[in-house]
């Protein structure tokens, strides 16, 4: 597998990635997430990362605007980043997927 380049990376998103692959468990994942974003920031991405999960369930945008009160707009984001973006939200779906299994 290539090396993915990103078009954010730096020095301090190097660092901020770091601290992140540090976490050991989901209590260490709250306790940081709480400190580094706001509570509407933390929801806005749990919120994204549900709608990924629905859509490549296949459920439609309407059902997920209704499960989960998102906007079209950021269906349709989080649609296009499945699609044509870095290949994270994939990449991610696959891994839960597997463990599943």
């Amino acid at each position: 597998m290539n090396p993915y380049e990103s078009r954010i990376r730096s020095e301090e998103a190097d660092a901020l990635f770091d601290a992140i692959l540090s976490l050991k468990d989901r209590d260490e994942c709250y306790r940081f997430f709480e400190d580094l974003c706001t509570i509407t920031e933390l929801k806005s991405i749990a919120q994204r990362w549900a709608v990924a999960k629905q859509l490549d369930s296949g459920e439609t945008y309407q059902q997920i605007a209704q499960q989960l009160s998102a906007s079209s707009a950021t269906i349709g984001r989080v649609n296009r980043c499945l699609y044509y973006g870095a290949g994270g939200y994939r990449l991610m779906l696959d891994r839960q997927r597997g463990k599943e299994r």
